[in-house]
């Protein structure tokens, strides 16, 4: 007999050696508001057809996780998969990246025909038979020189590249019926506990809809992104065009000695995209008197070394730019609201001071020399140290903040003296056809990176704040990024590769007994995908400078 202590009820059972998670969930009893779909053991994601050998500590978890949501929406990517090749035999399908609160997909037929409303009825249907006939998800763990002679015989060349790369000796993947596919982590365990779902066409591809974060009972609701979903499209044609479609690609690239020429490329590329937002500012401040750019972007998305690459090409185009952080105009930490936790909320829009950050911006524009105030992390004051800020006929004013885009922070200036930029990182390439990263997984990893580097925080306390940024980023800045004048896209190309030999060593320092863990254990396995290159190329004023630093 075996003991398993169940976070969820705080009560421990003995259970017979071999028993699965699915067969002990009946003998804890807790409120379960949505169906649980998967667990954490000893704080790893686990399927619920895991079987316990050993004394475990178990959480069982539904899809209002973030960990049960990532199970239910790489299994409903399968069942989207099987279910294409099913009713369109010689298929290919690709998962994007999230859009509209959803996934974009693309399907590639034999024929080379565009998706049709029949096409994607036929797949909706079979999905449905499918999760009527409740077929099981299964797990085979195999050498992993067998899973590439499998998946090469079914012609998925983007699983075998990412398998000759990866350098592990064996591997796992799932089975749907007489279909195998691969993901990166645990599945539910039937096609039964896939019930909240739909499938649509969306631009040139189907758009596989998701079950909403805070209501896994229901659909997430749409949400018009085309800005963003342009951003995406541009990143993933030049992808195809450079023949780097899959993390594989890359993987193979650097291995032929690449890595210098893909380093110097991305560089280019923002540069390039850099020089074209400064020549629009410049032309709009001409023609149209623009005097005000208001820049913004999730945690971790580059904003700082944004705003000095653009001034500096702003400079070569003629204009003065006068740079204003809304950090600066912080109320005093006494006056900040807090979290039903207790904690600061030091994101919540009314930590800014926007009357006084408008007045200040209203009295510049006049024509008038204003004070800036400095804020000080330290002692939670803002301070007035001398600091003094004037603009003229030739200058812009940059603002940047988490809420430069808000339109009540600035609602008392005229439209046409502004230009909004919205920065993000729009991971464009996948792992493989199925499996699309995260553009928060990118994010994290930076974060998790600087905090060390800069001594704020160790990286088991990021990973721990993170839910918290990543439900403010929900609130306060997400809503806002389709109003932007231009998206600039921070993610490099060869980031994940770089960066795991900085996050590498901070992940495997996160005690395994603490609940951290989990998402350590996750990051690190993803990491182990990349090849890892060297940073001695990457020039001083990079973008990746900013989360490593400079040696």
């Amino acid at each position: 007999m075996l003991t398993i202590y169940c976070r969820n009820t705080g009560t421990s059972k003995t259970f017979p050696e071999g028993t699965s998670l699915l067969e002990m969930l009946p003998e804890f009893e807790f409120e379960k508001p949505y169906r649980i779909i998967s667990a954490k053991v000893n704080h790893v994601s686990q399927g619920l057809k895991f079987r316990a050998y050993n004394n475990k500590e178990v959480e069982f978890l539904d899809a209002s996780e973030y960990s049960g949501m990532r199970v239910y929406r790489r299994s409903l990517s399968f069942l989207f998969c099987k279910a294409a090749r099913d009713v369109i035999p010689g298929s290919r399908v690709h998962i994007g990246h999230a859009i509209s609160n959803g996934y974009y997909c693309r399907l590639f037929k034999p024929d080379n025909s565009p998706v049709s409303d029949g096409d994607v009825s036929l797949i909706k249907a079979r999905m449905q038979e499918i999760v009527d006939k409740d077929l099981q998800f299964r797990r085979q763990d195999i050498s992993t020189d067998e899973a590439i002679r499998i998946f090469r015989d079914r012609g998925m060349l983007d699983k075998v590249k990412l398998f000759e790369t990866n350098g592990e000796v064996y591997t796992d993947y799932y089975t749907l019926g007489d279909s195998p596919d691969y993901y990166y982590g645990r599945l539910v365990p039937s096609a039964s506990y896939l019930d909240v779902w739909d499938i649509l066409r969306f631009a040139d591809g189907i758009l596989l809809r998701v079950p909403d974060f805070k209501h896994p009972d229901r659909l997430a609701r749409m949400v018009d992104e085309p800005k963003t979903f342009e951003a995406f499209s541009e990143s993933t044609r030049w992808n195809r065009i450079m023949d780097l479609e899959t993390v594989g690609d890359v993987n193979l690239a650097i291995r032929r000695g690449s890595a210098s020429e893909l380093i110097q490329v991305a560089e280019a590329l923002q540069e390039k995209k850099i020089v074209q937002i400064a020549e629009e500012i410049e032309r709009r401040h001409n023609d149209e008197g623009l005097k005000l750019v208001l820049i913004t972007g999730p945690s971790s998305s580059g904003k700082s070394t944004f705003c000095k690459r653009l001034s500096i090409q702003l400079k070569a185009c003629g204009i003065r730019p006068v740079s204003v952080s809304t950090d600066d105009y912080f109320v005093n930490r006494v006056e900040t609201k807090l979290l039903p936790d207790g904690s600061y909320d030091f994101d919540n829009f009314d930590t800014v001071d926007h009357d006084f950050l408008q007045s200040d911006l209203l009295k510049m524009l006049g024509g008038e020399t204003v004070d800036v105030p400095e804020y000080n992390f330290v002692t939670g004051l803002r301070e007035f140290n001398g600091k003094k800020l004037s603009i003229d006929d030739n200058t812009v004013i940059l603002v940047e903040g988490i809420h430069a885009l808000n339109r009540l922070l600035t609602d008392r200036i005229p439209e046409e003296l502004k230009f909004r930029i919205f920065i993000s990182t729009l991971t464009s390439t996948p792992l493989d056809d199925h499996n699309w990263i995260p553009t928060s997984d990118n994010r994290l990893l930076r974060r998790i990176i600087r905090d060390y580097r800069n001594g704020s925080f160790t990286p088991r306390q990021t990973i721990s704040q993170w839910p918290k940024v990543r439900a403010a980023e929900e609130t306060w800045i997400k809503p806002y990024k389709e109003d932007a004048d231009v998206m600039f896209n921070s993610a490099y190309l060869i980031e994940f590769a770089v960066l795991r030999n900085y996050a590498e060593p901070l992940l495997l320092s996160i005690p395994k007994n603490c609940p951290e863990y989990s998402e350590a254990h996750r990051l690190l396995k993803f990491i182990h995908y990349f090849t890892p290159v060297s940073d001695r190329e990457i020039p001083a004023t990079s973008l990746m400078r900013e989360y490593i630093g400079n040696k």
